[in-house]
């Protein structure tokens, strides 16, 4: 994707010592890039959501372990570091995936050669979730024109939450390739955003990543989403994940559970675009994925860029008030229409899964 007519991925490499990174936390106001150099900086990217979304984390992840073995190849080292990085971010398992293939790709190698081997292999795991995110969109377009044709002449409405783009994987997006590949077909298209509290990443990324690349779209309270599906004015929903369970269980940005309700109750239908790094084999059951609990201050206070054009952190909430801030919930695969992932689209079902992905 481009800013400002410049391609960008959302992680790269800076010679073979430092890697960079955008800092998503200063968007959409500011665009600013990061160069971390340490397994240590890649924990606190993490950590601090200057990186985020479950594709990209792991490909930051993969990166940062691979410094801290230009430091020291030893196993105790690299198992440590990995433990240390798969902490930052407990519900994502993209993350501990692309560790632990990290770990596998570098266990019973020379130590000298370990390396470079491990920057080789965090530059492909970034190749292939771009890869990925680019067959899913060319999957989820597919549904896209089916609804076009159904209203010719009027815009397909989609309704989106949290953020799913190029910014949450390392290129193209998962529930926001399918929209930038309409869009650029020449599909006629409208998307609402969920403002997507309480980190707002559907008012401050996914909205700037949607005007940047020229596609029509209003943000939305969280809350309004139902009544634009009551309204008919939502023709599908198409949110990404951080995991999917191997019975088709999603856990997603906290909301996405009371969007998958409201879409059902009115007859639309409700996909979710995920790459097969973000299928979790070993769980049976969404109930099983731990739920990262963030900070309070996420929900008691809120920046923003005053008429002056200073950005600002300002409090929200009654003073004095204590605030509760489960990160994510699970959408129970019942109320999925479908999985979009890099091979196709299939149910959300344990037969679905296996039938496009038979050797896991």
């Amino acid at each position: 994707m481009k800013i400002n007519g410049e391609h960008y991925r959302s992680v790269w490499p800076i010679g073979e010592d430092a890697f960079g990174i955008i800092d998503q936390t200063r968007l959409p106001h500011e665009f600013v890039t990061l160069t971390l150099r340490s397994a240590d900086d890649a924990a606190h990217a993490i950590k601090s959501m200057q990186t985020r979304g479950a594709p990209l984390i792991g490909a930051v992840g993969a990166y940062g372990l691979a410094l801290a073995v230009r430091e020291d190849a030893s196993d105790d080292n690299i198992q440590a570091v990995l433990e240390m990085l798969e902490e930052t971010r407990p519900t994502a398992i993209n993350l501990k995936w692309a560790l632990w293939r990290m770990r596998g790709t570098l266990m019973n190698q020379p130590h000298g050669k370990r390396a470079a081997l491990a920057w080789a292999e965090a530059a492909k795991i970034a190749d292939e979730d771009v890869a990925m995110s680019e067959a899913i969109g060319w999957n989820g377009l597919k549904i896209i024109e089916q609804v076009a044709a159904r209203k010719p002449g009027q815009p397909v409405n989609i309704l989106t939450h949290c953020n799913a783009g190029w910014l949450a994987t390392v290129d193209y997006g998962t529930a926001l390739a399918p929209i930038y590949m309409a869009h650029d077909a020449g599909v006629k298209l409208h998307v609402w955003v969920d403002e997507t509290r309480p980190r707002n990443q559907g008012a401050s990324l996914t909205a700037f990543e949607l005007g940047s690349h020229g596609v029509p779209h209003a943000i939305i309270a969280d809350n309004a989403g139902g009544h634009y599906m009551q309204k008919g004015q939502v023709d599908l929903v198409i949110v990404g994940t951080d995991r999917v369970t191997a019975n088709g269980d999603v856990a997603n940005k906290i909301g996405t559970y009371l969007k998958a309700l409201a879409a059902q109750d009115n007859g639309v239908p409700f996909y979710v675009a995920l790459p097969s790094s973000t299928i979790d084999w070993t769980l049976d059951s969404g109930a099983d994925i731990p739920i990262e609990e963030r900070g309070a201050d996420e929900m008691l206070k809120i920046a923003g860029r005053t008429t002056d054009g200073k950005v600002v952190t300002v409090e929200i909430a009654a003073p004095g008030s204590p605030a509760a801030n489960p990160a994510f919930d699970v959408t129970p695969a019942r109320l999925v229409t479908g999985l979009i992932t890099e091979r196709g689209v299939c149910p959300a079902t344990p037969e679905g899964l296996r039938n496009l992905f038979p050797k896991s």
